[in-house]
């Protein structure tokens, strides 16, 4: 079943465009977001964190998932219902893989103590 879901796009109709995933363990995840106000939320997390500003694009689901097929990746689909928050490790470097349509960049950082507690409260303030 094809749906409109939104995802975060770094580099955007550039050489280097690329989409933002999760990595976990060595598994590399995207997150397509049911609403765009949750995805516009993550975006804003992620900058918190020094991210380079993502663009939220709409796609059908099902073109994500064939991508991620094709690039052996996971995904996942952020109901209306979840709060997805950005995890605490990201890589200080990001990593662009050369990829027949996009580019992929992963997000895992060590951030301190103090810099949680800072994103704790700014994530508490968006509530």
């Amino acid at each position: 079943m094809m749906s409109k879901v939104y995802a975060l796009l770094f580099n955007i109709r550039t050489e280097n465009e690329a989409i933002h995933t999760v990595q976990i363990g060595d598994r590399n995840k995207i997150l397509m977001f049911e609403s765009e106000d949750d995805a516009m939320r993550y975006s804003l997390l992620l900058e918190a964190q020094d991210f380079p500003v993502p663009t939220i694009e709409s796609f059908d689901s099902d073109e994500i998932k064939e991508f991620c097929k094709q690039a052996d990746y996971d995904w996942e689909i952020i109901s209306n219902e979840e709060l997805a928050i950005p995890p605490e490790k990201n890589v200080e470097k990001f990593s662009w893989k050369n990829e027949e349509d996009l580019k992929i960049v992963t997000d895992e950082v060590q951030m301190s103590t103090e810099e949680m507690d800072m994103m704790r409260n700014k994530l508490e303030g968006l509530l």
